[in-house]
């Protein structure tokens, strides 16, 4: 990891703008090189006049530009340390006082140490029966006083617990606090070390003098004495802590603290946003071998800079006519794969099938992109933005008059870039934009861990509340945050089972199949739903999408839970601690970002209503990026992160479907798809087309599928003697979120089997995925196609 990253994610979040500006340092020494760069190219007369610091003459005096840089980054780290030092130890010192004050009131004698420190040593074997005794619930034979006397000295005890617990609380966060402190130091002293070597090894030369042993070591945090005298600071809330926890026991207090310290660091200091995104971006696409083993989905990439397929000598064949030598790369499998989608493309485009030639290059074009979005050979994205090349190049596209003329291509590209954009992107930007205020602000961290530490310790009710938080948040911050911020939220969970548990698996395995399920719980929580919005005329209302899924989303998760109860048994050998509750309150940022949502949340249920005003959801959806963005609650980073990668494969499979429509293709394939259901009713068609779908979306992405499957869906139920394409797409859509048998069938998928425990073991092997998440595929789709149908047809679909 680079070391810019290491200090993102270990700074603690408040001190984030008082560590070593290390990406700014870069910046400059990239500055210098540059400059000194140009001046050995031009010479030194024409580079002063083109000098990025026109007034430095020599190199050395590079020295003195970047001296100044990290003299004021150590003094800016100076300045906090000793405002920070000072904070804390007022803090200590009030929390000696205070120890001390509770130990006289409780009966309990001070003695002083062998160094001379003031620590507390017991006459009694507990804080609680001293109290108990000194404040009357004792008679005088030592027995229990009769319960009309009791009740003063029980609420007298009841105080001095409240009082303990509280002192507990302030010498953790004090632990806490100096650690990071002393962390903080020590990653600030790593920083100057490595912004000295970025220096010397991109200016070609150290810098003068000996800046870290005679600067950095000299100043006030990083001395010897300030660092020593730190750690009898953080000793001293050791002995405090255990003169009110563990009896005297300084080494258990010690671990405690330790626990707790980690802790923590999980709970307080995850930045949610920031680590999806890492996930993401490492595992995006992931594909799945025939070992089983995780592989990079860009084996093109893969082969070119990982293996140095062009690097290698090429390969020769001989020949009569002499010796042939052809490159590595052709006999690459990925490369053989592009090739052979790329033959089949020319032969679709080759072989006569239709009459109108739109609909032959229409064929050949959805073929293709078919095959290369299902085998991932190029990233996803890439063939959707392949899409309105090939549509515009093979004139695909007709008019939309009665005379239906064949479009050349400029009139041919206004109508497919036209078109490519529509509300339903907006919308999935509106949605991005509260799911990352929602876990930027720690709000949907608040919210799941003060129904988590509700669950009690229980195994199967700890197993069905992480689920149902997990179906909850999969439905404002997208499926794909969802599973992330539960998994760091039981990582305490997990830490303290036994390797022979199946707890963990369960926990593990529920986040994954409830995230899932979440992806079809509200109309912005995956793209699938997004799609199937572009394909149902009219759009339902968020209240009817409600009304449907809400009790599908709890019916399956509830008979999935019952499945993994049964097959997994998680209550055998479990060790539940109980979730800790966030006693951070709610600040006035977190309550406007709340209220913010919640208003646009009513206002996309009652869009029909203000339609007059709005036009539509995605209008409505402009309002949360707006607020965010424009009051700096959310910054130009927030906006990079969205996960544009999905606004991009949304495009490319409107621009497919609008040529499909476009060219008469779909209306053929419609055609021959009634002939053969034309004897069935809505719902056989429903449970055939879902049995279709719930095997594609397994093997290939819920997006893919969605954007490949729906818009012939539609067209299928529209041409029906009885037409209901709005409920056999919703049916669609909601059966792609249940396709989930496999580690790669969704994103909650890949993230639980590459969740590893501390030494770096998978918690879940592919079997056990796959005999857990075929039968829960399976149960849901009965869910959908048994109550969801019902509902569907109530909503009058």
């Amino acid at each position: 990891m680079k070391f810019s990253r290491t200090v993102q994610f270990n700074a603690v979040p408040e001190w984030s703008t008082y560590y070593i500006g290390y990406s700014n340092l870069k910046k400059l020494i990239h500055s210098l090189e540059a400059d000194a760069a140009t001046r050995l190219a031009l010479g030194h007369h024409d580079a002063e006049r083109i000098s990025l610091i026109p007034h430095e003459e020599s190199t050395t005096e590079y020295d003195a530009i970047f001296r100044r840089a990290l003299d004021d980054e150590l003094g800016k780290i100076c300045r906090f340390y000793s405002e920070k030092e000072t904070e804390l130890l007022a803090e200590l010192d009030r929390l000696k006082k205070d120890i001390h004050d509770f130990h006289v009131r409780t009966g309990v004698e001070e003695a002083s140490s062998s160094s001379g420190s003031s620590y507390t040593a017991y006459r009694h074997s507990d804080v609680e029966s001293v109290a108990i005794e000194r404040h009357g619930m004792l008679d005088k034979n030592g027995d229990m006083m009769s319960m009309e006397n009791y009740t003063n000295g029980a609420e007298q005890f009841s105080e001095i617990s409240d009082l303990k617990i509280m002192l507990k609380k302030r010498a953790i966060a004090l632990y806490v606090s100096l650690s990071e402190l002393r962390a903080y130091v020590q990653l600030n002293r790593t920083g100057f070390g490595k912004a000295l070597k970025k220096y010397a090894k991109c200016i070609g030369r150290e810098m003068s003098g000996n800046y870290v042993p005679d600067v950095v070591e000299q100043s006030y945090p990083i001395l010897r004495s300030t660092r020593d005298a730190l750690e009898d600071k953080i000793a001293e809330v050791n002995f405090l802590y255990a003169s009110i926890s563990t009896q005297g026991d300084i080494g258990q207090a010690k671990l405690e603290l330790q626990g707790h310290l980690r802790e923590y660091v999980v709970w307080e200091r995850n930045t949610v946003w920031h680590e999806m995104m890492g996930i993401e971006r490492n595992i995006q696409g992931v594909g799945l071998t025939n070992q089983g083993l995780l592989v990079s989905s860009n084996p093109i990439a893969d082969a070119l800079e990982h293996k140095g397929v062009l690097n290698q000598p090429p390969i020769e064949i001989r020949t009569r006519l002499g010796a042939i030598r052809l490159p590595r790369l052709i006999f690459n499998s990925s490369f053989a794969l592009l090739a052979i989608i790329a033959l089949v493309f020319t032969t679709l485009l080759a072989v006569p099938i239709f009459e109108q030639p739109e609909q032959q290059s229409c064929l050949a074009i959805l073929i293709a992109a078919s095959l290369l979005w299902a085998t991932e050979v190029i990233p996803l994205f890439v063939t959707s933005i392949l899409i309105p090349l090939l549509i515009i190049v093979f004139r695909t596209v007709r008019s939309d008059d009665v005379h239906h003329e064949r479009l050349n291509a400029p009139d041919a590209t206004k109508y497919i870039f036209a078109a490519m954009w529509t509300p339903v992107l907006m919308l999935l930007l509106g949605g991005f934009s509260i799911a990352a205020a929602l876990s930027k602000y720690n709000i949907a961290k608040v919210i799941a861990t003060w129904v988590l530490s509700n669950a009690g310790t229980q195994p199967r009710n700890v197993l069905l509340t992480t689920m149902f938080v997990a179906m909850f948040l999969s439905m404002w911050i997208s499926n794909v945050a969802s599973p992330v911020l539960c998994l760091s939220i039981i990582q305490p969970l997990l830490r303290t089972q036994d390797t022979s548990s199946n707890f963990p698996k369960a926990l593990i395995l529920g986040i994954a199949f409830a995230s899932n399920i979440g992806g079809m719980a509200s109309p912005i929580a995956s793209p699938q739903n997004i799609i199937a919005l572009q394909n149902m005329y009219p759009n339902p209302s968020w209240l009817a999408w409600f009304f449907i899924v809400i009790p599908v989303c709890i019916f399956s998760i509830l008979i999935i839970w019952v499945m993994m109860l049964v097959t997994l048994n998680p209550a055998k050998g479990a060790i539940i601690t109980k979730i800790q509750r966030s006693t951070e309150k709610f600040n006035r940022t977190q309550i406007f970002v709340s209220a913010v949502t919640l208003i646009t949340i009513v206002l996309w249920c009652v869009s029909h209503k203000v339609e007059s005003v709005f036009g539509d959801m995605g209008v409505l959806a402009i309002i949360p990026l707006v607020i965010f963005f424009g009051t700096g609650l959310l910054t130009k980073e927030d906006f990079n992160n969205f996960m544009w990668t999905i606004i991009i494969l949304a495009m490319g499979g409107i621009a497919l479907g609008k040529a499909v429509s476009s060219s008469g293709l779909l209306d053929t394939i419609a055609i021959g798809i009634r002939s053969v259901v034309s004897n069935m009713g809505i719902y056989g068609v429903m449970v055939v087309f879902g049995s279709l779908i719930l095997i594609i979306a397994t093997f290939i992405s819920h997006t893919v599928a969605a954007l490949i499957l729906l818009p012939i869906v539609a067209q299928v139920g529209q041409a029906m003697d009885d037409p209901h394409p709005n409920l056999l797409v919703m049916g669609a859509a909601l059966l792609c979120s249940c396709a989930m048998g496999l580690p790669t069938s969704g994103f909650p998928n890949v993230t639980a089997i590459c969740t590893t425990d501390d030494q770096g073991r998978p918690y879940l092997s592919v079997a056990l995925f796959i005999t857990r998440g075929v039968p829960a595929s399976v149960l849901a789709y009965i869910v959908v196609v048994t109550l969801g149908f019902c509902l569907m047809k109530i909503v009058g679909l």
